[in-house]
């Protein structure tokens, strides 16, 4: 069983699809179940509208989810597990409220310390407990000794009994903590190797810790992909494929990210074949929006038509200009936009007004289609009695809505035959 868990709220950002990818790559690789992991809602219809949305969302890369998991799905077990706990006396009530919490991290902080639990609530005995009438929440007691797990790629993993804390698992609400789910949804899945973020290694050492206290005894192995750096520069995945990236490149390029790969140009399937995560670097690695642009264009170029088509909303009739402009281009949303652009109602250039209707009109009353640019040049310079920039600046703008383009040689064969259309 290979796993992604996503809030249920937050937009879907670079991070959190390489995650994704990168389970999705390993449960095809290994013939696993793959699933979605959402976090609780209290809004049931805005999480059915979530679950809708992500499968949807990630079908566009290729990866196709059959199954979506909520923590409230074994809430059940989640509570049941949590009294066990508080019986063996490997947890315990708290009845700390959040702003005697809040006010202990504040003076930490200003200590230059790390707020750790003090225990005054697992101090108390249980006819102090239950004669509390306080919302309560229940804490895992920490260990005694430093915890470790071995990551594929980063190596011995440590924490301390202070940094893992007496952490929370189940909440005032009665509803388990993210790591407490997670750490028991796993047990229940059978999972056996978990790929996650970098900064999720002391949600790691929790989770095993809950599982050891609860005698767990499988043995996980685990990943943590190195932080991506300047990535706050860069908004969500969905504003990235709106600005005009395809969902093939995003996922080439998360792959290649930080790795050794046999060819720096691949869909989602042949990297399948050969997608080793040991092979990653344990340094935290640099977003290139320069190198992803030009991966883009590659995979532009690639592209089928039909394919094209559909992620530009354009129909088949522009597929020559499609063409031509993936060859220079590398955003869809550009290579839409020059299209657009062409058969766009045109504005007569301030300075060249008359020119420019002069040129209309005559293109307008051309009755044969010349058959390169410098014949067709020729002829309306010779009809208009145009020369210089008083003809080359209008024509440009009747064309293409530009003042300069020194495309026009190339780009006349492929709009000659809509000539009135476009300078309408």
């Amino acid at each position: 069983m290979y796993c992604f868990a996503k809030s249920s709220i937050e937009d879907m950002h670079i991070e959190d699809l390489r995650l994704a990818i990168f389970n999705y790559i390993y449960s095809k690789k290994y013939k696993k179940e793959f699933l979605i992991k959402l976090e609780n809602s209290n809004n049931q219809q805005n999480l059915k509208n979530k679950e809708k949305d992500i499968i949807e969302f990630l079908a566009k890369f290729g990866i196709i989810i059959k199954q979506i998991f909520t923590q409230n799905h074994n809430l059940k077990f989640h509570r049941q597990l949590a009294s066990k706990l508080l019986i063996d006396k490997k947890a315990f009530v708290c009845f700390c409220s959040e702003e005697d919490i809040k006010h202990k991290k504040e003076q930490a902080k200003q200590k230059n310390k790390i707020y750790s639990y003090d225990g005054t609530c697992e101090k108390m005995s249980n006819v102090e407990v239950l004669g509390c009438e306080k919302p309560f929440v229940v804490r895992l007691k920490r260990p005694e000794k430093t915890k470790s797990f071995t990551d594929s790629i980063q190596g011995k993993i440590n924490f301390s009994p202070d940094e893992i804390d007496d952490f929370v698992i189940i909440k005032k609400d009665k509803t388990p903590s993210f790591d407490f789910a997670c750490a028991i949804d796993d047990m229940f899945q059978d999972t056996s190797f978990i790929i996650d973020q970098e900064n999720n290694k002391l949600n790691t050492s929790r989770q095993n810790l809950i599982r050891q206290y609860l005698g767990y005894k499988k043995q996980m192995n685990y990943t943590h992909l190195p932080k991506i750096l300047n990535k706050d520069d860069i908004q969500s995945v969905k504003s990235m494929l709106d600005d005009g990236f395809m969902p093939e490149a995003l996922l080439n390029y998360l792959i290649l990210l930080g790795n050794k790969t046999p060819k720096e140009i691949f869909t989602l399937q042949e990297a399948i074949h050969w997608f080793d995560i040991t092979k990653l670097s344990n340094k935290h690695i640099n977003f290139d929006i320069d190198k992803l642009k030009k991966i883009n264009q590659e995979h532009i170029k690639l592209a089928s038509d039909l394919r094209l088509n559909e992620l530009l909303g354009l129909d088949k009739s522009y597929n020559n200009l499609i063409r031509f402009y993936a060859n220079k281009i590398s955003l869809l949303t550009k290579i839409k936009e020059k299209i657009e652009k062409i058969y766009s109602k045109k504005i007569a250039p301030t300075e060249f007004n008359k020119e420019f209707k002069i040129l209309r009109e005559a293109i307008k009353n051309l009755n044969i289609e010349l058959e390169t640019f410098d014949e067709f040049k020729n002829k309306l310079m010779q009809i208009t009695k145009l020369t210089g920039e008083s003809f080359i600046t209008p024509l440009t703008v009747l064309l293409t809505s530009e003042t300069q383009n020194s495309e026009l040689n190339e780009l006349y064969p492929l709009i000659k035959k809509d000539l009135k259309k476009i300078t309408q």
